[in-house]
């Protein structure tokens, strides 16, 4: 179950993080490379591998807690997981053609989508389709997350790399046990991604997901922490490296979250000297290798009334 009672107030946030020599999101139709938006080159990285990567950190971080199971996980059978909503709500419906379809009444059929809601932390959080099969329902989360791009353009490598090992015997004696291979990586690339946190999709009585005030805090630590746990040599470093909140003394918002982003601008910095992204000034400066190669500004001046930012 929740820790608290479900989310009152929506929220919206900017989130930054950055690569080094690394892959953060390969592209399997284009033989794993980095991820491009083809007329611009900016990096991508979609945002269902950044909800991958949120999903693993609870996981690490909550793995016995009630209410915190993930439900979209390696190895994981969805329809078994709907079957135990269908035993905890409706013990005696034992066959699963008899699950195909959710019960008429409807407070059985809430019963069991809120069960799911109430012990998988991402249903609450994303939000699920559940009717493969044995019929669990669907809700809408009220979390939603943006693909990432990349602050400016990059240019990806293509690097040659050697294996000393041979696969087969017959590699062994025709190669000389010397492998051939390729890593394709991101010399360096900061990324921005947008979040979204409505509160009626958490708190409606009858729709709502019940995402809580604490699993909104674990949302932002899992953000703050999702990358220290997901290394590997494809991804090189990763980093968050800015998280800016937006909340709002209300339920439906206090101001449209565009003019918000708004104001979190990524600049170009060099040797005391900062400027926008694209400034003629910067045109001679060297490429960008570093995170301190940028500068990340809030515009706090006349915030709209009942938003307060809260950066981390």
């Amino acid at each position: 179950m929740s820790e608290t009672a479900a989310l009152t107030r929506r929220h919206d946030f900017v989130l930054f993080f950055d690569v080094t020599n690394g892959n953060p999101n390969g592209d399997p139709d284009a033989g794993n490379l980095p991820r491009l938006d083809p007329e611009t080159n900016h990096g991508l990285v979609s945002d269902v591998a950044i909800k991958r990567k949120i999903r693993n950190y609870v996981a690490l971080a909550r793995p016995e807690a009630p209410g915190h199971e993930i439900y979209m996980r390696d190895g994981a059978t969805l329809n078994l997981e709907h079957k135990r909503a269908w035993t905890a709500v409706l013990p005696e419906v034992t066959k699963d053609e008899d699950r195909k379809r959710l019960p008429r009444d409807a407070e059985k059929s809430r019963e069991l989508t809120r069960w799911m809601c109430a012990n998988f932390w991402d249903i609450r959080a994303f939000g699920a389709v559940m009717t493969t099969g044995v019929n669990a329902g669907q809700v809408r989360g009220p979390v939603q997350i943006t693909f990432a791009t990349s602050v400016e353009p990059v240019l990806p490598l293509e690097v040659s790399i050697t294996r000393l090992a041979a696969t087969t015997e017959k590699d062994a004696e025709e190669k000389g046990g010397r492998t051939m291979g390729r890593k394709h990586i991101v010399p360096y690339g900061l990324y921005r991604a947008h979040g979204f946190v409505s509160a009626p999709l958490a708190s409606h009585p009858a729709k709502g997901t019940g995402f809580s005030e604490a699993d909104l805090e674990l949302l932002f630590e899992a953000l703050g922490s999702m990358f220290e746990h997901d290394r590997s040599a494809a991804r090189g470093e990763m980093a968050t490296r800015k998280l800016v909140v937006f909340r709002h003394a209300g339920a439906l918002g206090n101001a449209q979250a565009h003019t918000l982003f708004d104001r979190v601008t990524a600049r170009r910095h060099h040797q005391g000297e900062t400027h926008p992204i694209g400034d003629p000034r910067t045109d001679n400066w060297p490429a960008a290798r570093r995170f301190q190669d940028y500068a990340i500004a809030v515009d706090r001046g006349g915030l709209p009334d009942g938003v307060e930012v809260i950066e981390r």
